[in-house]
Parts: structure tokens; sequence; C-alpha cells
């Protein structure tokens, strides 16, 4: 049985695909998954550990080790992991989870790897300290929250006064990381670990977002473009760096989402989480590779045979392009969506935020109102097709409210 914590639909279509029994666990009334065939729902608050366990510790499938706690996200991928190890069940150990997660020694830890040219970093306890900290580290550099996720607080600044300006943005007293910004290509790489052996399911190349206006310049991702193609040592490269910091942070079994910047100075982590990229990601290799890599995660954890591959299409290049949408209220996004779903070579167009939305700012981190899925012979034709079908997304009619109505 799976116990899925608040997932998507994705993710509880993934598990009816590997065969498996669910369980949706939620702290609301209803959640977007019982549409999507979950055969049970408990509600209550997995966030709250003591909750959590109460509630499944009642389950018989849970008393005799029947059953697997998943979360995939942030928060979940914790909250499941402690839940299986109070319950005795099979699953990511807590230890790997929250290794990933600290940025700080993970960067330590990692650096062991290169000694010759490790990444610089430095930890910052005061936001009023970040000027001199990053001058410390040099320019142009990164800051990041030690423990966030999804590029939620991660700021590039180029000089001192962008470095004054970011101190606003956080907390007086905080736990931030400051690192030397990476030069080159970046990588996002999906494996799944099963007794210590780490199996490399593909990676894309991110896209980022031109431009100044992008919420954080250089590391904002406009989307991501595969297949990539690297020197054989340059590939091997990074298929050893990613099994060397999941070995460091004794990762075992289950997913892992690692990013990687092809420097000069060879392949560097950028960073690693216990859980399956999301689910746009995981769309994007299952469309391009035939890899169910959420029905892999879930097939695995329960001891299920592994999902058969998805028959490929006859293409030689995919592609995931986000869409954001300026503010106004979405009333006309239904044609939109229609259109861009009716462009040759679109596999798929998922709107995140509900039709009829009041959109107040850009989304924050790795947060995004839509994205489009495509395939293409060339990688000159799938970015067109990405292209005409953003721009018929950002076209939908909207209706503009008063400035004072912004938040």
């Amino acid at each position: 049985m799976a116990v899925l914590l608040s997932p998507r639909p994705a993710v509880v279509a993934a598990a009816r695909r590997a065969g498996a029994h669910t369980v949706v666990v939620a702290p609301g009334p209803s959640v977007p998954s019982d549409r999507e065939g979950a055969e049970r729902r408990v509600r209550t608050d997995w966030r709250d550990h003591r909750h959590l366990v109460g509630a499944l510790g009642r389950m018989e499938a849970v008393r005799h080790g029947r059953a697997a706690v998943f979360g995939f996200d942030a928060a979940g991928a914790l909250a499941a992991a402690r839940a299986n190890e109070e319950l005795g069940l099979p699953g990511t150990p807590t230890a790997a989870v929250t290794a990933l997660m600290d940025k700080a020694a993970l960067r330590a830890r990692s650096n062991a790897l290169h000694p010759a040219r490790p990444v610089s970093f430095a930890r910052c306890g005061r936001a009023d300290a970040l000027p001199f900290v990053t001058t410390l580290i040099g320019y142009p550099c990164v800051i990041k929250p030690r423990a966030g996720a999804d590029g939620e607080g991660v700021r590039l600044v180029r000089d001192e006064s962008e470095a004054r300006a970011a101190a606003h943005g956080y907390p007086e007293v905080t736990d931030l990381l400051v690192e030397e910004y990476l030069e080159g290509p970046e990588l996002t790489v999906e494996a799944h670990s099963r007794a210590g052996h780490h199996r490399i399911l593909g990676w894309a190349r991110r896209l980022d977002t031109p431009g100044p206006a992008a919420p954080a310049p250089g590391l904002t991702a406009s989307g991501h473009a595969l297949p990539v193609a690297l020197p054989p040592r340059s590939a091997e490269a990074v298929r050893a760096l990613v099994r060397a910091v999941l070995d460091l942070a004794r990762h075992r079994d289950g997913p892992s989402h690692t990013g990687v910047v092809l420097t000069p100075s060879g392949p560097r982590l950028l960073g690693a989480h216990a859980r399956p990229g999301p689910e746009e990601f995981a769309g994007l290799l299952r469309l391009a590779h035939g890899i169910d890599v959420l029905g892999l995660a879930l097939a695995t954890g329960l001891g299920l045979p592994e999902p058969a591959r998805v028959p490929r299409p006859r293409t030689a290049h995919a592609g995931l392009r986000y869409v954001d949408f300026p503010p106004g209220r979405l009333d006309g996004v239904r044609d939109a969506l229609a259109a861009a779903r009716a462009v040759p070579g679109v596999a798929r167009v998922q709107l995140e935020i509900p039709p009829g939305a009041l959109v107040r700012r850009a989304p924050t981190g790795a947060r995004h109102h839509a994205y489009v899925l495509a395939t293409a012979p060339t990688a000159g034709s799938l970015a067109r097709t990405l292209d005409r079908a953003a721009t018929l997304l950002r076209a939908a009619d909207r209706r503009v409210p008063q400035p004072d109505g912004f938040a």
C-alpha cells in the first residue's frame, strides 16, 4: 500500500501504474488526487509527526509492514522518511534526506571530491553581514537559505550594492549559505538508488530565463531540453559526481534529483534532493526516454516489479517550457490552453493555477503558472514549438484589476 502525502494527481496515477493500493493523507477536506482514483483518504495534518504516525499506525497494512509512506516534495520527503523509520517501514532514511537538505554540509563534503578546485562558500547567520561575507567569496556569488528548497530565497549578487539590497530580503537572524557563482551549462540529473547502487535515469540541460527581469537572473529556469550531447569523459564525470554525492549522504534507496554545473574545472554539485524532480521534469523523462520516474520510485519502495517503459515517440528532441502570466484575471485561459495544445508536437500543457484566478505577482523560486511539454525532430524545431505554445498561452484574455487590487 502506498501512503501518499498530499500528492499531485500524477503521483496517484503513477501508483496505479505500479499496481499499488493508494491512501492519500492530506490536511484539508479535499485534494485534487481524489479525482485521480485514490482508494482511500485520511484527513490529518501529516506535517505533525505525532498525528501522522498515530493515524497510520491504526492501518492494518502498516501494522503488518505491507506499506510505505511517500512524499515527493521537500516537506513531504522528510515527513515520509521520519514516519517510515518510526513505523518500521521501508524507505529512504531520515539521515540521508537531511544530509542532502543541508546545503552547507553537503558543499563541504562534495568539495572533498575535487580538492584541487573546491567551490568557495561561507555561512552567514545575520542578514546585515551579507555585504561583508559576499566580499570574502567574491562577485558574482549566490546567496541561498542553508536548508531551503525549490529555489526559494536564492539570489545572485554581482556587487556590494546588490548584496546590501539582498540583505533586506532575509530575516535579521538567519542561516544562509554564500557561495561562488558556478559558470557553465547546468544539468538536472535524475537517479534511482537501490541497496547503494545508483542508477542514472537521465539528465536534461536547464534553460535559463534571460534578462535582468528574471526573479533571480542567471538562476531561474525557463525550462529544460534534451538530449544533451556530452563527450564520453564529461558524461562519465557527471555520473561519477552524482553517485559520489549520494554515497557521501549515505543515500542507499529511493529517488534523487541533482543539479550539476559543467564548469571549466569539471562538473560541480549545485544541489541534491532525496526525492524525484518535479512532476513536469518526470514527465519530460517519461516523454523522451519512456522512463516512469514516479512509478519506479513507488514500485521500488513497495517491493513491486518495475513499471514497464513507456513506448517512446519517434523524435530526436524533447523539451519543457515554463510559462508565467502578467498580473490580471485569467478569464480567457481555456481558449488559450486549447490553442497551445493544438500546436503540432505539443504533448502536454498544464495549468498550475485555476482558470479565472487573479494573478497578483510573478511566482517565486521554482514555481510557475503553467508548463508545456513537446517533442520535435531538431533542436531548432523544438524551440519553435515551445515558443509558439508559450506565446499562445500568454495571449490569454485577462481583465486587469485596478492597482490597489495587487498584493
